[in-house]
């Protein structure tokens, strides 16, 4: 027989776990209140905020690194423009010219490995925050019949960034150059293998300042007085390129694809590595090439200057040299001659001038007329008929 105790006892558990059941209902309601809720999504927004912070503030660290390591490298890049052109320079100079660049190069890449990666992380903790922001607008929805707007973060100050493009230029030119390091061996001859480690150097040396700059790296006035350095030289750059006839669009200060072409085509018609960038064997070989053209065309002046000199020598107008030289003296004397022929005393030889020259000329060389003879000259002139002699 059961006794009323353990029977009473029995029939109390399911009641006490039922009971039990609605206060663990209680406790969850209780603990899911629409406050709570955006008491959390607060609290979320805050840790995302400072997260955001703190990756900006390791971004702006990185790039601070990226851009001491670069300028650095960029340092030890430059100064192989001198050392392939002192006399003394030998192939093994070159093929040993890189051997300096190894720990720099290594350092700059690992600075840009460690600069994208902090960018990264800012990109995901940006995210990340938009994604609490937006929790708790959900959040005042429920709390309120009239959500408030979340508190927006400050606009983050711009980092530095590793653009796409610089970034693929710099590759491309780490790998040409190291192509052209293992190109050259003991055989190659002294002058080749000083232009292509040359032209290498400077086309990687060219894509890292790109990225040094495209990374801001530099100040705002720094940039800017970058933007004119290299406006000025391109300027220059394609001036000389169309007189040497190489380059047809507009001196613009532009780098852009025909200041491209027109040092491809100057370096095919020398024999020198085909980069598009001037190098200085490119530099040499347009100077030459300036040098040939404005030869031809001092020989063209200085003869017309001394045909000059000859036509007013033989009008009376000169007696300095005639050496083909142009002087202050000279273009005093096409003065007098002009104010004399009745043209417009300019000091420059135009039609008009060189149709009075001729005139002049003309009129020096026909001879004289003769002059009557005087009858009282001639009597005079006359000898006397001498006496005959007495015997």
């Amino acid at each position: 027989m059961t006794s009323p105790g353990a029977g009473g006892h029995r029939s109390l558990l399911p009641a006490a776990l039922s009971l039990a059941g609605c206060l663990a209902l209680v406790l969850t309601a209780c603990s899911s209140t629409p406050e709570s809720d955006l008491t959390v999504a607060q609290a979320n927004v805050t840790a995302k905020e400072k997260a955001l912070a703190d990756a900006e503030q390791a971004a702006a660290d990185a790039g601070d690194a990226l851009c001491s390591a670069s300028s650095s490298y960029i340092t030890a890049l430059d100064r192989y423009g001198d050392v392939l052109h002192q006399t003394a320079v030998t192939v093994g100079d070159v093929q040993t010219a890189g051997a300096d660049l190894g720990k720099p190069a290594a350092a700059t890449k690992d600075a840009a490995l460690d600069a994208k990666k902090a960018q990264d992380d800012v990109a995901q903790a940006q995210e990340d925050l938009d994604d609490a922001q937006a929790a708790l607008v959900e959040a005042q929805a429920s709390a309120s019949a009239t959500p408030q707007e979340p508190a927006k973060a400050e606009t983050p100050t711009p980092l530095a960034t590793l653009p796409a493009g610089s970034v693929s230029r710099v590759e491309e030119a780490e790998d040409e150059f190291e192509a052209t390091q293992e190109g050259i061996s003991a055989d190659t001859p002294l002058v080749e293998a000083a232009e292509k480690f040359n032209a290498a150097a400077v086309a990687l040396e060219a894509a890292w300042i790109h990225l040094f700059a495209d990374s801001g790296c530099l100040s705002e006035d720094q940039a800017k007085q970058a933007d004119a350095n290299v406006s000025a030289y391109t300027k220059a750059l394609q001036t000389s390129l169309k007189e040497a006839e190489l380059y047809k669009g507009d001196v613009d200060g532009i780098y852009g694809p025909q200041t491209v072409a027109a040092v491809e085509e100057l370096q095919k018609a020398n024999d020198l590595p085909v980069t598009g960038t001037m190098d200085k064997a490119s530099q040499l070989a347009l100077q030459s090439t300036l040098g040939a053209k404005a030869g031809v065309d001092a020989a063209e002046s200085t003869a017309s200057t001394a045909a000059l000199q000859q036509t007013l020598t033989l009008a009376g107008y000169w007696d300095g040299p005639v050496d083909g030289e142009p002087s202050d003296e000279l273009t005093a004397a096409v003065k007098q001659a002009q104010k004399d022929l009745g043209v417009p005393a300019t000091g420059e030889v135009d039609a008009a001038t060189v149709a009075a020259f001729e005139q002049a000329l003309a009129d020096l060389q026909e001879p004289e007329p003769a002059a009557s003879p005087d009858p009282a000259e001639t009597a005079e002139s006359d000898p006397t008929p001498s006496e005959t002699p007495e015997d």
